[in-house]
């Protein structure tokens, strides 16, 4: 009798501590989440620029087809879409900035074929110059964007 009880009280100890386990799985994958690739979050103004990245590789395949490149979007929002540092978008030097990527931007949509390539750098200078000084993690993926000879 004695080891009928001991056995019977070790299952209910098992029992007791499986469905424990359970419970405690479920809750703990109900509040596991992923982290954001971006410790920071990505910003309007981050997804821009990726958008940015995007249309620049498509005129640099354009141009180095011998092609009069097509610019499609002129990122006009640059000035007000929310930026990961706020302040710095605010300042003086980045709309100055804002400004020369606009103008060269300008420069390559009216350019021929033949005129291409330097404008087109031309841009690709606007944006190193801007990240060199406001935020340069993204300069070793926007020297992809130069058309080398």
């Amino acid at each position: 009798m004695k080891k009928i009880t001991i056995i019977s009280i070790l299952f209910l100890i098992l029992f007791a501590m499986s469905c424990g386990d359970s419970s405690c799985e479920k809750e703990c994958s109900s509040t596991t989440t992923t982290s954001p690739l971006n410790p920071n979050g990505d910003s309007e103004l981050a997804l821009m620029m990726r958008e940015m990245f995007d249309e620049g590789m498509r005129m640099k395949g354009q141009i180095q087809k011998g092609e009069q490149p097509e610019v499609f979007k002129q990122f006009e929002e640059i000035h007000s879409v929310s930026a990961t540092e706020p302040e710095k978008q605010a300042s003086p030097e980045f709309k100055a900035f804002a400004r020369a990527y606009h103008q060269s931007l300008e420069s390559l949509k009216s350019a021929t074929a033949e005129d291409a390539k330097p404008l087109y750098n031309n841009m690709v200078d606007a944006c190193m110059t801007c990240h060199r000084s406001m935020c340069p993690g993204p300069m070793v993926k926007i020297k992809k964007l130069y058309i080398r000879d």
